[in-house]
């Protein structure tokens, strides 16, 4: 019965152990294999992230001359009483505000954050925190244009002036934010 019991249990491990070989080859293949998704996955999203900074750095580029040349009008036509804030506006040829583009980086921030870096992490929060602080704020300029379109007051397009001069500084650090965030 002895001999009987040690056949079997030599026979068992015999039949085990290339079973339990082949699970863990199967799962070194397999988590060999998802590492290497994932890596691709990475590198894709920060392809489309760098050409989404690229867009939204270039448009940032592109505004901030526009802008200044409003700040510049309404400077000139400060005193001018015969000249409403719309018609500087308007001479000025609108608002400009950049598109700031982060969908990629959205898009795995709620799904797969945990396999990007933490200092990448954290400079694209900055730059997405830049991005609501940029809204807020032509939010606010929206509104006070509204409000003040036929204004003459020296005040008024004097505050003008300052709410878009802190946007142009906004839109200055998000662009070295990026620039920042390229350059790594």
């Amino acid at each position: 019965m002895k001999g009987k019991l040690k056949n079997y249990a030599i026979q068992f491990i015999k039949e085990i152990i290339p079973v339990i070989a082949g699970i863990l080859i199967a799962l070194f293949i397999d988590n060999w294999n998802s590492e290497r998704k994932d890596k691709a996955y990475v590198n894709q999203i920060f392809s489309t992230i760098n050409s989404e900074l690229n867009e939204s750095k270039e448009d940032i580029k592109d505004i901030i001359p526009k802008q200044q040349s409003l700040i510049d009008s309404l400077e000139f036509h400060a005193n001018n009483k015969n000249i409403t804030v719309l018609n500087i506006v308007m001479k000025s040829k609108g608002i400009y505000i950049p598109q700031i583009k982060l969908n990629a980086w959205k898009s795995v921030s709620s799904s797969k954050i945990d396999l990007i870096d933490y200092k990448k992490i954290a400079e694209l929060s900055y730059i997405e925190e830049q991005k609501q602080t940029l809204s807020n704020k032509s939010d606010f300029l929206m509104s006070f244009l509204y409000n003040n379109v036929n204004e003459v007051d020296k005040n008024k397009k004097q505050t003008l002036k300052m709410i878009l001069m802190d946007i142009v500084q906004t839109e200055k650090t998000m662009q070295k934010a990026i620039e920042l965030f390229q350059k790594k």
